[in-house]
């Protein structure tokens, strides 16, 4: 018996505004607990929620960006459930007319295909509290620091049919907040988290299975990895005669499982109504047209144009275009490298990725500037330093020993390109290799680059290769 999983995500991107969505206290991470949860937060008696604009703008942006539709009018409601970390007994959402509507985004996929991801709707909301368990014996602790910090809830059709298509559709929309600066994608902070609603049907029929949420789920691994747990979970429970049960689920990183968490909600049991204390959320068509004047160039575009305009695989320009901060590093290479596209897309991608992946730091922290590498390529393309020179020049550039120019003085890595001094090297390898010279004469081809070898080994690698490579075919065929 074939199964297919239906999954669908709802994502939950931290706004960056600097003040909570309904009160003046701060969203600043990192704060000593309980102390950036005013009145309002707590929902003490006499106070008043004040919607901050800069959500809502924020919140029209992003439904700008996958083409949906942004309401003139929206309500926020109440969602009453009882929790330890929500001091006001319910928390102000959106339910039947949210902000953002019937959007969409396409995601490729490892095959090479590409698939239109359906988004229900994005509505804002704020957060609720922290309960701790780890520090507290016995007892859950309660920060509510994170209490009124504003999310916005991006919930997509259940259009996804693998844990790795959940993937590629959550890290496209983390790429996206942060290409529109409204969510700095922080997960190990849990400023982007999503909830996996996940269930199987057999190969082929049109009804939907019982589904499973998967509760807060905060990196990419652990994503694929729970729903891929669950897949299995609710496949075996079928065919061993039971029943997938309507429910909310934990996953356990250090065991590699879900387990239950509660009984799935409706929303019924959440009794919304109209917030008594919010007008209704009217906005003009001004406002829209001035949030649509502040779209960035996004991804996609992004990619095409790189593409285009500097000749890049489509796989280069997708690494490339990973995060605004690395196309616009990437851009500034190229513009300081006088326009050596192809180079520059190689040493970002290749070395200083890999440097910064091998010390954990992202492309703003690179102790080598766009320009230091742009200069660096220029050294290559005009023949002062050979690429292999480069990765010693690179890796002192990332030392801090200065930029290229300072590094290869300092140094002595000067390439080699006088005709006299390289044909004299390679005539002392020949002579100290007559018997490889014979051989190479008499048909072993493969035994030039042994030669090649031996004259980079004598220059100290500051020959230049291409005229190595010459000269030392003229020498060795020259009988």
């Amino acid at each position: 018996m074939e199964w297919e999983a239906v999954i669908g995500l709802e994502i939950h991107a931290q706004l960056a505004t600097r003040s909570k969505i309904f009160s003046g206290a701060s969203t600043d991470f990192g704060a000593e607990p309980n102390t950036q949860a005013c009145a309002v937060d707590l929902g003490l008696p006499g106070v008043l929620p004040v919607l901050n604009k800069e959500a809502v703008r924020m919140a029209a942006k992003f439904g700008l960006a996958v083409g949906a539709t942004v309401a003139k009018r929206s309500v926020f409601a109440r969602k009453n459930y009882f929790y330890p970390d929500l001091p006001k007994g319910y928390q102000i959402s959106q339910y039947e007319l949210p902000i953002v509507a019937k959007g969409k985004i396409e995601i490729e996929l490892e095959s090479g295909e590409h698939k239109t991801v359906g988004i229900t709707r994005a509505h804002l909301e704020e957060d609720a509290g922290k309960s701790l368990h780890e520090d507290f014996h016995g007892m859950t602790g309660i920060d509510l620091n994170r209490a009124g910090t504003p999310l916005l809830e991006i919930v997509s059709e259940p259009d996804l049919r693998s844990a790795a298509e959940a993937v590629t559709y959550l890290k496209k929309i983390h790429s996206l907040v942060r290409y529109l600066e409204i969510c700095d994608g922080n997960m190990q902070e849990g400023s982007f988290r999503c909830d996996a609603n996940v269930s199987v049907r057999r190969k082929g029929a049109d009804k939907f299975g019982t589904r499973a949420e998967i509760k807060n789920v905060n990196s990419f691994r652990f994503v694929e990895k729970a729903i891929n747990f669950e897949i299995e979970r609710q496949i075996e429970l079928i065919e061993s005669g039971g029943q997938v049960v309507q429910e909310t689920r934990l996953y356990d990183a250090d065991k590699d499982e879900t387990r239950s968490m509660r009984s799935k909600e409706e929303a019924m049991d959440y009794r919304y109504f109209p917030d008594p204390d919010l007008l209704p959320l009217i906005i003009d068509d001004a406002f829209v047209e001035g949030v649509r004047k502040t779209l960035p160039e996004l991804p996609d575009a992004k990619r095409e144009r790189f593409v285009k305009d500097y000749g890049l695989s489509n796989y280069d320009a997708s690494v490339l275009t990973t995060s605004r901060e690395l196309a616009q590093y990437y851009e500034a290479v190229v513009k300081a490298a006088k326009g050596e596209a192809k180079l520059s897309a190689n040493w970002v991608m290749g070395e200083l990725l890999g440097a910064l992946n091998k010390e954990n730091k992202d492309i703003t922290q690179s102790p080598i500037g766009a320009q230091q590498l742009g200069g660096m390529i220029c050294r290559i393309t005009d023949n002062t330093i050979s690429g292999k020179i480069a990765k010693q020049v690179f890796e002192a550039m990332w030392a801090g020993e200065g930029d290229a120019d300072a590094v290869i003085e300092a140094k002595g890595l000067r390439q080699v390109t006088d005709t006299g001094a390289i044909a004299k090297i390679i005539d002392d390898v020949i002579a100290k290799n007559p018997e490889q010279v014979e051989q190479y004469r008499s048909g072993k081809d493969k035994l030039f680059g042994f030669f090649v070898g031996q004259v980079m080994k004598e220059s100290k690698g500051k020959a230049n290769p291409g005229q190595v490579n010459d000269l030392l075919k003229q020498k060795l065929d020259n009988k």
